[in-house]
């Protein structure tokens, strides 16, 4: 496709720097010119590196690869809740723009910690909170503290089509969506796409979550032509740049 596209989600993964078993599962290398090699014709021109539960709290890979993919790239890292401020400014210097809960995974801080953590990166370094999470573990009471954070977003469309009420009535409260993972969601994306286009249309990101570790299949090109499809063609270049960009690029 000719339009723009920023990745809003993706991995990279190098045996250079320590990786962890999680839940039985080792994912093999995928090195930033396996990446590059791999969205070749897709238009993408920018991109956010996110750190999965097979890294834990190592940050190495994320500043090699962001060095690596240049300023259009951003990182979003798993930090323990102890992490220093001066750690924090650090990993800003470097590109990082926001900070990943695995919720659905396990490992991550608790709701206190959560919300105590994501509040101090905001006020420290303006970074937003990205969450992996099934939407139909969305009770009132989390709803309302993920509603409450000063920026976040939902991975994967929630996961679930059976999560999509509580994911609108985050969407209504400006939480912002990424439509990525289509290989492994239980839902129908193209009515979930609309379904968060008529709440906010400034909610939905696009991405590849390439290399798809442990989804059902991996992504597909004509994956973004769902996206298309779903979309008016007013709408095209919000959700696969303008969304994203200012989101993560404040631009």
């Amino acid at each position: 496709m000719t339009q723009p596209v920023f990745d809003a989600h993706l991995h990279i993964v190098d045996p250079a720097h320590p990786l962890v078993e999680n839940n039985g599962f080792m994912p093999g290398p995928f090195m930033v010119a396996d990446y590059q090699r791999r969205i070749e014709g897709l238009g993408i021109a920018g991109g956010a590196v996110v750190s999965g539960s097979f890294q834990a709290f190592d940050q190495g890979y994320l500043i090699d690869a962001l060095a690596a993919l240049g300023p259009t790239y951003v990182g979003v890292a798993k930090i323990p809740s102890d992490t220093s401020d001066q750690r924090i400014r650090e990993l800003n210097a470097a590109g990082v723009r926001a900070v990943r809960f695995n919720v659905a995974r396990g490992g991550s801080a608790d709701l206190d910690e959560l919300e105590l953590l994501a509040r101090r990166v905001c006020d420290l370094a303006g970074w937003h909170a990205e969450l992996y999470i099934d939407a139909r573990t969305i009770d009132d009471e989390l709803s309302r503290r993920i509603a409450s954070l000063p920026a976040a977003s939902i991975d994967h469309l929630g996961m679930h089509g059976d999560g999509l009420a509580n994911l609108l009535r985050l969407v209504e409260q400006g939480v912002k969506v990424k439509a990525t993972g289509f290989g492994r969601v239980e839902l129908d994306p193209a009515a979930t796409i609309k379904a968060i286009m008529s709440v906010d249309p400034t909610a939905l990101m696009v991405g590849t979550d390439l290399p798809s570790t442990r989804a059902h299949r991996p992504f597909e090109n004509g994956d973004f032509n769902t996206v298309a499809d779903a979309l008016s063609p007013e709408q095209l270049d919000a959700v696969f740049w303008g969304n994203a960009a200012l989101f993560y690029l404040g631009r």
